[in-house]
């Protein structure tokens, strides 16, 4: 782990981060002051579950997960944070200040990184800046319900075939295209809470129905139609 210089975009960047769109361009300000940019390698660590709170993060480039280990010692993956996503900023709004989970790079990373203690005093000095916060937040925490409900409602087969449909080109009505997994399939299989045997299998299925083929990390879907038809089943 090592620090870098602020980008020269750093203002447009942070503008349209939900959680600190709400500050003012002086608010914004005062958060740069103890703001750190953070590279980190393939593998390295940023936080470990239980360590005290006191920064939370923006991820600029790569990807990191998030995790923690089971009473069996397997590893889950809760979440793997994607460039423009906040992690670790409820924790500060929470009376134990500790990570919940523990986050590392799953490839190389560049994360900005911020100050829990100016964060809160910015907002106890402006209850508009709360009320524009809360809105944003409010925002974020139906996607994330939405989430929820998906992991939990949905079998297997449709959790990673929502995966897939989400990973389609938005624009477009081809009936063949290339998608690029966004992690390795063990990390996503954990982040779907889908058994890697179960994961590889699903994708056979898929395979031998000539909807998809797989290459690697590159998924290459044959029949797009039926695909989102599997999706919305």
């Amino acid at each position: 782990m090592h620090f870098l210089e602020l980008p020269e975009d750093v203002d447009a960047i942070l503008h349209s981060t939900y959680l600190l769109a709400a500050l003012s361009t002086e608010e914004l300000q005062r958060m740069k002051q103890h703001m750190r940019v953070v590279a980190l390698e393939d593998g390295e660590r940023l936080f470990e579950r239980g360590q005290r709170a006191e920064r939370f993060y923006l991820l600029r480039e790569g990807q990191v997960k998030l995790s923690r280990v089971s009473l069996d010692g397997a590893e889950k993956i809760v979440e793997i944070i994607q460039p423009g996503q906040t992690f670790a900023e409820a924790v500060m709004f929470m009376e134990r200040q500790r990570y919940p989970v523990s986050a590392a790079a799953i490839s190389s990373a560049e994360v900005y990184s911020f100050d829990n203690r100016v964060f809160l005093q910015v907002l106890r000095d402006s209850m508009d800046t709360c009320f524009r916060l809360m809105g944003e937040m409010s925002m974020y925490l139906r996607r994330f319900l939405n989430e929820i409900d998906r992991l939990t409602l949905q079998s297997a087969t449709d959790r990673l075939v929502s995966y897939l449909v989400g990973q389609l080109p938005a624009a477009g009505t081809d009936d063949t295209c290339s998608i690029e997994l966004q992690a390795a399939k063990s990390i996503l299989a954990s982040r779907l809470s889908i058994q890697p045997e179960t994961f590889s299998r699903i994708l056979n299925n898929l395979c031998r129905a000539g909807i998809i083929s797989v290459h690697g990390r590159c998924v290459e879907v044959h029949d797009v139609v039926r695909l989102r038809e599997l999706g919305n089943t």
